[in-house]
C-alpha cells in the first residue's frame, strides 16, 4: 500500500517536474540573497481520500523544504469497526489541513501554481478526478493554529464536562425517584396513609402535533377573516 502511494507521488512529480524547477530556481534566489528567509504557509481546505501526512510532504517537497504539517482528522469517527478482521488496516480521513515551509515565497508559488489542478495527472490514480483547493495564508504563523486547535480542544474538553455533569444530574434524579417510590410502597403496604402525588410531566409536542395546530390556527383565522368580509 505505502510502495503503491509512494509510485502514485513519484508520477505525480514528474508530471510536474517543470514547477518544481521553477520553485527550486526562485529557493537558490532568496539563498543567494543572504537575507533571514520568513516561513510560509499554506492551507488545504479539502484532503483527498486515502491521503496522509507522508504523501502530502513527500509530494509538497518537490517544491521546497517543508517544515511542519497538521491534518485536522474527521470529527466523531470511528477509527475501528466491529465485525471485521482485526488485520484489516483502519484508515485515516481528514478534512483540511495546513503546510509549513521554509520560505514564504515558495508557499506562494505552490498556492498559485497548484490550487485548482489536478492532484494526479495518472488515469489509473485514486486522485485523479480530484482538485487542489489550496490557499497562501499572508502573515499567519504557525502560532496562530496552535492557538485556534488549543482553543477548540478546551471547548471540546467543557462541552465534555457539561454533559457528563447533565448526565450525573440525571442519574441522582432518577435514582432519588426510585428510593422515594420504593418507601411510598412500603408505607401503602404497612396501611400508612401518604399525601404524595405524582407530578404530572408534560411532553414536548412533536412535530406533527405543532404543524397540526399551526394548520387548524389558519383555517380558523381564514373562516373568521371571510365571515368579516362577506358577512
Amino acid at each position: 500500500m505505502i510502495q503503491e502511494n509512494s509510485n502514485e507521488s513519484n508520477e505525480n512529480n514528474h508530471a510536474m517536474d517543470c514547477d518544481a524547477d521553477e520553485s527550486t530556481q526562485i529557493q537558490k534566489k532568496v539563498q543567494k540573497k543572504g537575507k533571514k528567509v520568513k516561513r510560509g504557509i499554506i492551507y488545504l481546505s479539502t484532503i483527498p481520500k486515502y491521503m496522509n501526512i507522508m504523501m502530502i510532504r513527500e509530494m509538497f517537497s518537490a517544491y521546497g523544504k517543508v517544515g511542519r504539517v497538521y491534518l485536522q482528522l474527521v470529527d466523531n469517527e470511528t477509527q475501528s469497526v466491529k465485525h471485521k478482521k482485526k488485520t484489516k488496516k483502519v484508515i485515516k480521513h481528514f478534512t483540511e489541513g495546513w503546510i509549513e515551509f521554509e520560505s514564504k515565497k515558495i508557499a506562494k508559488f505552490v498556492a498559485e501554481t497548484l490550487n485548482n489542478t489536478q492532484v494526479s495527472t495518472r488515469k489509473k490514480s485514486k486522485f485523479y478526478d480530484v482538485m487542489w483547493n489550496i490557499k497562501y495564508l499572508p502573515r499567519f504563523k504557525w502560532i496562530h493554529l496552535s492557538e485556534r486547535l488549543a482553543y477548540e480542544r478546551a471547548v471540546h474538553k467543557q462541552r465534555l464536562l457539561t454533559e457528563i455533569a447533565q448526565a450525573k444530574r440525571e442519574i441522582n434524579f432518577f435514582s432519588y425517584n426510585v428510593d422515594r417510590s420504593k418507601k411510598l410502597r412500603r408505607k401503602q403496604e404497612q396501611g400508612e396513609e401518604t399525601t404524595f402525588e405524582l407530578p404530572e410531566v408534560k411532553q414536548r409536542d412533536t412535530d406533527n402535533e405543532i404543524r397540526n395546530r399551526k394548520a387548524n390556527t389558519q383555517v380558523e383565522d381564514r373562516t373568521e377573516f371571510l365571515k368579516s368580509i362577506f358577512g
